[in-house]
């Protein structure tokens, strides 16, 4: 009997699965996380943000964390007359969506509905540029994701829409990805080699 073929949603998960249990797995993924930070912080130099979205680093990903809070001490030693601010997602249950709330180091946390750390009790911000986790990553800007589909409606709804990020690994890069309809794609994708998109 013919096996039916396999749907894009069921390919997508299996690549997704393949990509978290390899990126667990992966030996240097403290040298590579090192060579990220050094990207991202270079990166960051020049750029005119001064609220910055990003997240909380589960199975695996890179943490952005101590790169934007390099980021947000540099800001105060050149004593800008707006205080740069990171923001970390709390999640709507209701609408799906994402909302960024005030973080620092020491910030009290709690976990939201999917046992991730949230801000505990800190004020919305809205950030014009925003670092997103990538499971994997092809040329164009886009992103393979968890599934959920959260940074796609909350970046339908954000006004002004912020200049979104993606920080990955280099093994995440997928060369015979195909974007479907929906897919959008990101500003720019940065890895442990440098700058993925937009390329030149």
């Amino acid at each position: 009997m013919d096996t039916p073929p396999e749907s894009p949603s069921d390919s997508k998960k299996a690549l997704r699965q393949s990509l978290i249990a390899a990126r667990l797995s992966m030996a240097d993924w403290a040298e590579r996380s090192d060579l990220l930070q050094r990207v991202m912080r270079i990166w960051l130099v020049g750029r005119p943000d001064t609220v910055i979205g990003a997240y909380w680093p589960i199975k695996g990903e890179f943490d952005p964390l101590p790169a934007l809070h390099r980021w947000k001490e540099d800001g105060e030693l050149l004593e800008e007359s707006q205080l740069r601010r990171i923001g970390l997602p709390v999640v709507d249950k209701v609408h799906k969506t994402l909302t960024f709330h005030a973080w620092y180091p020491g910030c009290p946390m709690q976990e939201d509905a999917y046992g991730i750390p949230k801000p505990k009790d800190t004020e919305v911000i809205v950030p014009t540029l925003l670092f997103v986790p990538c499971v994997g990553y092809a040329a164009g800007g886009y992103r393979l994701g968890y599934g959920g589909g959260f940074y796609d409606r909350t970046l339908a709804s954000l006004q002004p829409k912020p200049f979104t990020v993606g920080l990955g690994f280099a093994p995440g890069f997928l060369p015979d990805f195909e974007a479907e309809a929906h897919d959008l794609p990101l500003d720019a994708i940065l890895n442990d080699n440098g700058v993925v998109w937009p390329v030149g």
